[in-house]
C-alpha cells in the first residue's frame, strides 16, 4: 500500500506538470481525489491492515492528498498568471500608433445658414428668442392686425387644432409675446418652425422655418431697417451685395416692403437664377404697425419699431444653389454629405 501511495504521488506530479490548462487540472483532481478516484480506491484497502499499520498508512495517505492538492493549486495559479499576461498583452495599447479618427457628423445645411444669420444679428446686439409652435389664434392673427375673415386665417392654409388653437403659420407671434414681457428697447431674433397647409413640392412644404426680427425703441426709422438688412445681405452673400426695398402690404407693418438682393451669381446683370431681373426676393418687413405696438403693451406715440421675416429655406436654397426644397427633409446622405 505504501508503494501504491508513492506511485500515486509520482504519477500525479508528472500528469499535473504536463497539464495544458485549468480544465486538465480539474480532471486530475477528480481522477485522483474524487469519490471514485485512485486515492479513494487505495484507501479502501485500509481494512486489510493491522491496527498498528493503519495510523501509518493513514498519515501517508493524507500526505499524498495534501501533496496532490498543493501541486494542483500551484499549477492553477501559474495558468491564472499566464491568462492575465495574455489578456494584458491583447489589451495593450500602443500610444505611439496613429489613432483612427471616428466618423463625425456635421451640420445640416439649414443649421449652417441659421447659425450664420444668428451670428450676424448677435453682432448687431440682437438677442435670440423662442416661443411655442402650438399657438393661440390671438397671437398668431388677431394681435398682429389680422382680423376674422382675413384670407390668411382660412382653414385651407392653417392647421387648426381647435377654433382658437393652431400650429403657428409664422414666427410673428413672438413680436407680441416678447413685447408683453419686456419693455423697450427691444432687439430680438426669433427663429423657429412654422406650419402651413401646403402640398409638398419643389418650392412648398407644410413645415418650414422662418426667422423673425423685431426692434422697438425711440426714434427707430425705415433707414434703420434698411441698414440692418444690408448688413445681413452682405454677411450672407458677400460685401458686393446690394439690396432694394419695394412697397408692399402686410397687416402688421406700415409702411411695408419686400426686400430684394442683387443676384450673387451674375452680380445684377441677369441670369437664370434671378430670371434675368438681376434681383432676388428674400424677405419682407416694415415698420411695426401702431396697433400691433399697442397690442404688445407699447405706446406707439413714444416708441417705434421695425420687423422683418426671413424664410430660412429660401435663403439656404439661394446660398447653396439648391432647386428643390424637399431635399432638406428627405435625409438623403448623398445630398447631406455635400455640406
Amino acid at each position: 500500500m505504501k508503494s501504491q501511495l508513492e506511485e500515486l504521488r509520482r504519477s500525479a506530479a508528472e500528469r499535473i506538470a504536463a497539464a495544458k490548462g485549468k480544465s486538465d487540472l480539474e480532471a486530475m483532481r477528480v481522477a485522483y481525489l474524487g469519490k471514485k478516484g485512485e486515492l479513494t480506491a487505495i484507501l479502501k484497502q485500509m481494512g486489510k491492515l493491522s491496527a498498528e499499520e493503519r495510523p501509518v498508512m493513514g498519515q501517508l495517505a493524507n500526505e499524498a492528498r495534501a501533496y496532490i492538492e498543493q501541486q494542483i493549486t500551484e499549477h492553477a495559479e501559474i495558468f491564472k498568471q499566464k491568462e492575465k499576461e495574455e489578456r494584458l498583452k491583447l489589451e495593450t495599447i500602443d500610444v505611439t500608433m496613429p489613432g483612427t479618427l471616428p466618423r463625425r457628423g456635421h451640420k445640416h445645411p439649414l443649421t449652417i445658414v441659421l447659425d450664420e444669420v444668428k451670428d450676424i444679428f448677435i453682432g448687431m446686439g440682437f438677442q435670440i428668442a423662442s416661443g411655442p409652435e402650438v399657438e393661440l389664434d390671438y397671437y398668431n392673427f388677431e394681435a398682429l392686425n389680422i382680423p376674422e375673415g382675413h384670407p390668411a386665417r382660412d382653414t385651407q392654409d392653417t392647421f387648426y387644432i381647435t377654433d382658437k388653437v393652431l400650429l403657428r403659420t409664422q414666427t410673428s407671434p413672438m413680436q407680441i409675446r416678447y413685447m408683453e414681457q419686456h419693455k423697450p428697447p427691444i432687439r430680438i431674433l426669433a427663429p423657429g418652425r412654422v406650419y402651413r397647409s401646403d402640398a409638398a413640392d419643389a418650392t412648398h412644404s407644410p413645415l418650414f422655418h422662418q426667422i423673425e426680427g423685431l426692434v422697438v425703441d425711440k426714434g427707430v426709422t425705415m433707414g434703420d431697417l434698411k441698414a440692418c438688412l444690408e448688413t445681413l445681405a452682405k454677411g450672407l452673400f458677400g460685401e458686393q451685395t446690394r439690396i432694394r426695398l419695394r412697397p408692399h402690404h402686410f397687416p402688421f407693418t406700415e409702411p411695408s416692403c419686400e426686400v430684394d438682393v442683387s443676384c450673387f451669381r451674375c452680380g445684377g446683370k441677369g441670369c437664370s437664377m434671378c430670371k434675368d431681373e438681376g434681383w432676388i426676393e428674400i424677405l419682407g418687413g416694415g415698420m411695426v404697425h401702431p396697433q400691433v405696438l399697442r397690442n404688445g403693451g407699447v405706446d406707439p406715440d413714444e416708441y417705434s419699431g421695425f420687423a422683418f421675416g426671413i424664410g430660412l429655406e429660401r435663403i439656404a436654397m439661394f446660398r447653396f444653389h439648391i432647386d428643390d426644397l424637399r431635399l432638406f427633409y428627405e435625409n438623403d446622405m448623398r445630398f447631406l454629405s455635400q455640406f
